[in-house]
């Protein structure tokens, strides 16, 4: 059974890593959508702010992808997701009920994503099938 870890851990990586490369594209994609949403929750200079979260993205995602260099790619990762928690997904300073579960349910992602992105620290390196 311990021969199929590797295999397993492999396809984790590759829906982890594509999971964060479609959204760091889909920054990029709705750039003027995305940009006016962080506006409204008071983010200065939303658009640049917004490219800037995407390029993050899109890093993080190929380093857990290939394997290269991904624990600078977990924190790059940390670093979007924690602020962007806290600011974007306020839940707890929402009043419409239809909204706030909306948040919520977005707050917690980023929270299991966070944690999952620490437990890659404990993962000893070179990881299997790590490209280059």
């Amino acid at each position: 059974m311990a021969d199929i870890f590797p295999y397993l851990f492999l396809l984790g990586r590759i829906v982890v890593g594509v999971y964060f490369i479609f959204n760091g594209l889909g920054h990029f994609m709705n750039i003027n959508m995305l940009s006016q949403y962080a506006a409204s929750k008071g983010v200065p200079a939303s658009k640049f702010m917004v490219a800037v979260t995407g390029v993050m993205l899109l890093i993080g995602g190929i380093t857990i992808l290939t394997g290269v260099e991904p624990l600078v790619g977990a924190w790059i990762l940390i670093v979007f997701l924690f602020p962007t928690s806290l600011i974007l997904h306020n839940f707890w300073a929402i009043e419409d009920q239809q909204m706030k579960m909306v948040e919520m349910v977005n707050f917690t992602k980023n929270m299991a994503l966070i944690g999952f992105l620490l437990m890659i620290f404990a993962i000893p390196l070179p990881w299997p099938f790590t490209l280059f």
